[in-house]
């Protein structure tokens, strides 16, 4: 039991820390019928969070080729006074991108804004500079919005190429594991947040609830190869609100683009790289039917899809066996060919015979002005069943020219490029007022971060004549500010039968991608109205502030939980030794008030190591032994921009050892028998894995680094106990 009890109070602190920094909601009174609603992002990050010259990605497992590119630029945003722009390490790092807070604004549909609902960020983050992010859905039944996003915390870097939690891939260079997630929400602003495995390696880019289940549409693998495990979380999706976390991706279909007749040789297209066919984005369901598009990526065809039937949904009993087909009339034109693609986006129905298609644009610059598809196209059913374009309209979207944004440099300005997610409304005189978000091109590291558009139009839904659509007007309602991005729109929910109810989601404190907590392991919940104050506690108790929590295990037993921490959107708690392992109820109490989440899974073990950045640092300590001699260091700093960045470690030789002491969670039950530790994929003893002090659910696994891994630089560590994999974290040695 070598170095036990190290800076306890510090890596106590440092857990603590983190769960009272979630940022707090005030001022939103809910959504009114007839307004809009846009999702809306703005960057955080600052040179703290990237340092010019970090390993890029950061957290890559040995198993996945990760070469030996660094960080180009600082995680300063673009401003006037200086030419570092943190979008350009996409240059560097194909899965670039660092997580940002999320907004829903309420708009009047000529733009003026009513309200904002602030997510969050202990619930769910995008990707900032994801494009496809972000499309918002109004409910079949029209009482909420959903949306997709990310179980993790503000600034980490690259999650939207990371992998599933249910679902890794040792080849992707994005190596740590989120659970993607859907957002419900209802008329009240109260929030629902169920995550899934769906999307490994990707991103997840609508969702739509329907029929008491969540249809998505995304992509997924960031790996050098196709496994079935990864390749069938891709496509179109279907989730259950309130799932467990463990629930495998139920993927709907897929396509194949070999179920496309090639016209140039009368047979069908012969397969490419699997699971890209169903690169899908766009979603919408009309008549109790869904749809989906693809229109990005060198696979598969860039279209319009109907998933099933028309008028059934997708159940989970027949999801495998569902055929997603190219709508009749819309193109089947391979996406790589030399010319003629389109890239569709967002879907809206005006009618069974009327179908607005928004289309963004090749993103290349010298296209822009001149495109033919990019816009708002409108199609048309005819008598035969088959779809024809009426018409695009592109008038007042200014495609191709730059416009500028104030504090942004002028180096960058956007140029719209055509329409991501769309919305629309029917109007009773025969109308249809459509609003959408702009794509844009740019000279900017990665046009997803480009401060774009909303903008909206209006069209006779008979007209099918395009010398008339063509005098259509786009009307420009907002301009993002910069370091803010808009990425979905839609109608605004109204109340149901039953007010919403807010959900709490309960995560291990150190490892938001567990299935489980466990026992005497250290918990939060999150969410919204958690608690009337913001406090640290001291003494461990069951109740601070008229905020308390509550497990009710599989067998019946209720246990208060001692509380370390209060925040209106995150609690942090102990999970009582005494809760019996199986599903759970855990039941926060707010004064007379009560918030409720089922289906938690209570686990013997579920491991978590405390990280000190959004790069996966971990937070841990040396122990260099020499003769008799041991000296106690810390495997981090402070760099001069306030960056918290590796601290290289010496790796003893010879008679000398260095021994590496992590700290976490959800440990201490298995004993170091049951725990095991590899670094940068080599096995390394553990000398003692336990509690880091009595009765905090703060744990200590010391593990003696191989002397062959010096000179290693950046490494992934990987902690197993009793076979479930902890969050990998990152160390630097010399």
């Amino acid at each position: 039991m070598l170095f036990k009890f190290t800076r306890f109070t510090l890596m106590l602190s440092t857990l603590v820390a983190c769960a009272v920094s979630a940022r707090s909601q005030t001022g939103f009174n809910g959504f009114s019928a007839g307004n809009i609603v846009v999702s809306r992002s703005v960057y955080t990050g600052t040179a703290a969070v990237l340092s010019k010259g970090q390993p890029l990605p950061p957290i890559c497992p040995a198993t996945a080729k990760c070469g030996t590119a660094t960080a180009t630029d600082s995680g300063d945003y673009p401003s006037l006074n200086s030419t570092n722009n943190v979008f350009n390490n996409n240059k560097a790092d194909g899965s670039f991108g660092i997580t940002s807070p999320l907004f829903l604004d309420q708009l009047t549909p000529a733009g003026t804004l009513v309200n904002s609902l602030s997510i969050p960020t202990s619930l769910v983050t995008t990707s900032f500079s994801s494009k496809s992010e972000v499309a918002v859905n109004l409910s079949t039944d029209g009482t909420a919005l959903t949306f997709m996003g990310y179980v993790a915390p503000v600034n980490t870097i690259d999650v939207s190429n990371s992998n599933t939690p249910g679902a890794y891939d040792p080849t992707n260079p994005a190596g740590a594991s989120y659970y993607r997630a859907v957002v419900q929400v209802g008329a009240n602003g109260a929030i629902q947040v169920t995550p899934t495995n769906a999307f490994s390696g990707n991103n997840g880019r609508a969702a739509v609830l329907a029929n008491g289940a969540y249809y998505m549409a995304g992509n997924s693998n960031n790996g050098a190869g196709t496994p079935l495990n990864i390749i069938s979380t891709a496509g179109a999706q279907l989730a259950l609100p309130g799932q467990t976390y463990s629930t495998p991706a139920v993927q709907i279909g897929p396509f194949l683009i070999s179920q496309v007749i090639n016209p140039a040789t009368g047979l069908p297209y012969l397969p490419d790289k699997a699971g890209k066919d169903s690169n899908f984005r766009g979603l919408t369901i009309f008549n109790n039917t869904l749809y989906v598009t693809k229109g990005s990526g060198g696979n598969g065809i860039n279209t319009v899809y109907r998933v099933g039937n028309k008028g059934s949904l997708p159940t989970v009993a027949n999801a495998a066996g569902t055929a997603i087909t190219v709508l009749p009339g819309f193109p089947t034109t391979l996406a790589n060919a030399a010319g003629g693609v389109s890239n569709p986006f967002g879907l809206f129905f005006a009618n069974a015979n009327t179908l607005y298609v928004a289309d963004e644009g090749d993103g290349t610059p010298a296209n822009a002005a001149a495109g033919a598809n990019a816009g708002l196209q409108k199609w048309v059913l005819n008598a035969g069943g088959v779809w024809t374009r009426a018409y695009v309209m592109q008038k007042g979207l200014n495609l191709g020219q730059p416009y500028s944004v104030a504090g942004y440099p002028a180096s960058l300005n956007p140029a719209p490029d055509g329409l991501r997610n769309i919305a629309g409304k029917v109007n009773g005189d025969g109308t249809v007022t459509i609003w959408g978000i702009t794509s844009t091109i740019s000279a900017n590291g990665d046009q997803g971060a480009d401060p774009n558009q909303l903008v909206s139009i209006t069209d006779v839904v008979a007209n099918t004549d395009p010398a008339v659509g063509a005098k259509q007007t786009f009307t420009l309602l907002r301009t993002a500010n910069a370091g803010e991005i808009l990425r979905g729109v839609s109608l605004t929910p109204v109340a149901g039968p039953a007010p919403t109810a807010n959900v709490p989601l309960i995560l291990s404190a150190a490892n938001p991608g567990s299935f489980s907590v466990s026992p005497g392991s250290v918990a939060t919940a999150n969410g919204q109205g958690l608690a009337v104050t913001t406090s640290v506690t001291t003494g461990f108790p069951t109740s601070f502030a008229g905020t308390s929590v509550s497990i009710l295990d599989g067998s019946g037993v209720m246990t208060e939980a001692p509380l370390l921490s209060v925040s209106p959107n995150q609690l942090l708690f102990v999970v009582p030794l005494a809760v019996a392992p199986g599903t759970a109820q855990v039941t926060v109490t707010i004064g007379t008030a009560t918030q409720t989440s089922n289906n938690i899974q209570i686990s013997t073990a579920a491991p978590g190591l405390l990280t000190l950045n959004g790069s996966g640092l971990a937070a841990a300590e040396v122990v260099q032994v020499s003769g008799g001699t041991q000296t106690l260091q810390q495997a981090f700093t402070t760099n001069a921009a306030g960056a918290t960045v590796p601290a290289p470690i010496k790796v003893g030789t010879g008679t000398d050892s260095t021994y590496l002491l992590l700290f976490g969670t959800g440990i201490a039950p298995a004993g170091t028998a049951l725990t095991s530790v590899t670094i940068n994929g080599l096995a390394a003893t553990v000398a003692y894995a336990g509690p880091a002090g009595a009765n905090t659910g703060l744990d200590q696994v010391n593990v003696l680094l191989p002397a062959k891994l010096a000179g290693a630089g950046n490494v992934n560590v990987q902690l197993t106990v009793e076979g479930i994999a902890a969050n990998p974290v990152q160390i630097t040695l010399q």
